[in-house]
Order: C-alpha cells, then structure tokens, then sequence
C-alpha cells in the first residue's frame, strides 16, 4: 500500500515539501492544502517591484517540478483542527481529509498589534501575502503620506519602496535603530542613514499607542508617553509574525513557539517523535547542534534548507526506508535590498548581539560584521561587498563545524 500524505500549507514550504517527498520516493498520493486562493508564489518582490507595479501573482508563482504533476492542491481551504491519533484533518468547510503523513507547513501570518479603538486590531494593512501587496498598492498614490510601524526588514523594505516612489513615509519603532533587534544598533544606524537619504523619516524610541480614522479618510496615530499624533493616509504595520499553529491545539504538541521537532524535524509529543508528522520552513523548531539550542527560523530559502530532511525522515517514518543517520545542520541565510546595497547575512546574529566586531570596512560604508558568542563566531551580516560573500560564508561555516573560534577575530582573507 502506498500511504497517503497531507501537507497542510500551500506556500514555498508545501510546494517544496511536495517536491522532495517524491525525490525521497514516495510514490502514494500527495494532497496540499492551502488557506489562499493562490498557488505557490514568491513573496520577497512583494515589498519591492511588486508592490510598485501592483503584484501579478501569476508572475509570481514558483515553477512546479514534472514530479509533482498529480499532487492534488486544495486552496483557498483551511486547516482548522487534527486529530493526529485518528489520523483525521477538519478544513473550515466542514470536510475532513484522513492520512498516514503529515506534513505541518502552515508557515506564519502578520502579527497585529491591540492599538485600534478598544484595543482591538487597528485599521492598519499588513504585508505578507500577494492580496496583502495589492491593497497597499492600491493606496499608495503618488505624495500619499505612509506611517510604518516596525523598522525590521519588512518594514524598511517597504519604506524604501514608498520613498522611492514619492510617497512620505514615517517609520516608528520602539528600539534605537532599524533592525536593531537582528543586526544590532550600529549596522541599524548605518542602515538608518541610508534610509533618511533615500527620503525616509524616522522616530525611534517610540511606541504606538492607538491608530484611529479621522473623519477625513485619514488616520491618526498616537504615540506612548508623548502628546504628538502623526497624521497620514496610510498605516503599515510591519511588527512580526505569529505562527499558524492554532488548528493543532488539543494534540498534545509543544506549540510555545512554532512547533516543536527532534533533529530530523519530527513533530514530538511529550519529547517523543511522531514518525508520521514532520513540519518544515517558518514554523518548524528544533536542535541545531552547531548553537547548541533549538532554533525556528524565518527567512525565505529556509524550506529550500529543510525539505529535503522532512521529507526523508516521513518516507522513513512510512516505510521500509533509513532514516537519516547525520545530523542536520542547515545554515540560515536571509539577504535584503535596501537603499545603498544588498544585505545578506549568514548564520544566527542575533544570538551573539552582545559581541559585535567590525571586521572589515567602515560602518557607514560597505563592510562585514560578526556576532560571537562565548568568543566564537555564530552570525555574519555583509552590507555590500558581494564579492566577498563565498569567503564570508565559507570561514563561518568552518567555524560552525568545528567549534573552534577560528573566525572570531578577524575575517578571511582574500
């Protein structure tokens, strides 16, 4: 009997998961479901191009492999409860799908802070998915006046969009610079004046109290510990994310942040792994033996990374097939364009923000900047120099295996 394999979760993550469940041999039926009406779709021009010219999904939508031709995909259908015991998955139009696999890809959507009138949702639109871009476009014309609230990548991103575009544009954020939290305050402030050069205003330090309409089709934005209110015509909120995890309450499953795996990327209860549920890409955390913790991860390739690992460890869990005998060590890796150059960056920053070394070049200029943790090397950021980003890569990979600091006091050479 070949097994049947749910994957619940249509974005970048289930299309992969879909991918590599063949390449790893499984030759039963494969099922996507997805809350959007869309295919996979690349998101990352949806802060840029896309949101300029106004989001074609069809443009947008990832090539699907040969492999993959009778996968089934459900969209615009969401998941809203399992019963992983009965093997039973419930959608929100009251069917109900049985499986022997389970693949939890789900992903994240747009966090929504409580600053609308009576701490509800304000009337802010966020940016994560194809619709999300095609309202804001639609709102953007030309000298509209834009508040973001959030100075992370999205919200930068989308600033430098609106600048670009003749907009006047505000950004608001409760740290001291912009991605401040990831790349701490010195490449924030580097960042932070390229962005004001490009036109983009910033007040930092600052929270949002409440965001209300005003009876002229503007809104008002009233910030904490402050009498100034902000008009504008726009608000973006651009302040995280929340995992998608509710529809797998009651099972018994670690869902304090994401969904907690074993190393092979397992889906555990009470510490023990399911051998038939794996989950993969934004919502998937588990132990990275180079950090030495576990670790979820939200940048665009990480399903790319974690696929395949998935999907062998199901096969395996469904079969006669090996499980994997390695362990899986994926770097993660994210890049943004911004005003003034590409950011990329390499393993994790943000574990080793209280160690930040300038290893080559200038803060207000291109350069390379390591984070270290206990003296060892855990995150690079690259602002430019592209070029230099195989050597970069290849010292902190070198330092990841082996553990021995190598890269902690300077970079490598070339």
């Amino acid at each position: 009997m070949n097994p049947h394999v749910l994957v619940v979760g249509a974005g970048l993550a289930g299309l992969r998961a879909a991918e590599q469940l063949r390449a790893a041999g499984h030759a039963g039926s494969i099922e996507v479901i997805g809350g959007e009406p869309h295919l996979p779709y690349n998101r990352p021009p949806l802060t840029k191009q896309a949101l300029v010219a106004g989001p074609d999904v069809m443009t947008l939508m990832f090539p699907r492999r040969p492999s993959i031709e009778n996968v089934r995909w459900t969209l615009g259908r969401r998941a809203v409860s399992v019963d992983l015991d009965g093997s039973t998955l419930s959608l929100d139009d009251g069917s109900t799908r049985d499986f022997d696999g389970l693949v939890i890809a789900t992903g994240v959507r747009s966090r929504r802070l409580p600053i609308g009138e009576g701490g509800g949702p304000a009337p802010t639109l966020t940016l994560r998915t194809v619709d999300d871009a095609l309202a804001l476009h639609a709102r953007l014309a030309p000298g509209a006046r834009v508040v973001v609230i959030g100075a992370g990548f999205i919200g930068c991103e989308v600033a430098a969009t609106v600048a670009a575009r003749g907009g006047a544009v505000h950004v608001l954020d409760p740290l001291p610079a912009p991605l401040a939290g990831v790349l701490g305050p010195a490449v924030g402030s580097a960042v932070r004046a390229r962005l004001e050069a490009a036109g983009v205003a910033f007040s930092l330090g600052v929270g949002v109290a409440q965001v209300l309409a005003t009876p002229t089709g503007g809104y008002a934005v009233h910030l904490t510990d402050s009498a100034d209110v902000i008009t504008a015509d726009v608000v973006v909120e651009a302040v995280g994310s929340v995992p998608e995890t509710e529809w797998l309450a009651g099972q018994g499953l670690d869902l304090g942040n994401g969904i907690g795996c074993d190393g092979d990327l397992l889906v555990t209860r009470g510490g023990i792994p399911l051998r038939n549920v794996v989950a993969l890409g934004d919502i998937a955390r588990f132990p990275h033996p180079w950090f030495g913790q576990e670790i979820r991860v939200e940048h665009w390739a990480w399903p790319t990374d974690l696929a395949r690992r998935a999907a062998a460890s199901l096969v395996a869990g469904l079969g006669p097939t090996p499980a994997p005998d390695t362990p899986f060590t994926p770097l993660p890796s994210f890049w943004s364009d911004l005003p003034g150059g590409r950011i990329q960056s390499f393993g994790l920053p943000p574990l080793g923000l209280g160690d930040v070394r300038l290893l080559e070049g200038e803060w207000e200029g291109d350069c390379a900047v390591g984070y270290h943790r206990d003296g060892r090397l855990v995150g690079l950021a690259l602002v430019g120099l592209a070029s230099r980003m195989i050597d970069y890569r290849t010292a902190l990979l070198d330092d990841l295996s082996t553990g021995t600091g190598a890269g902690a006091d300077a970079g490598p050479t070339g």
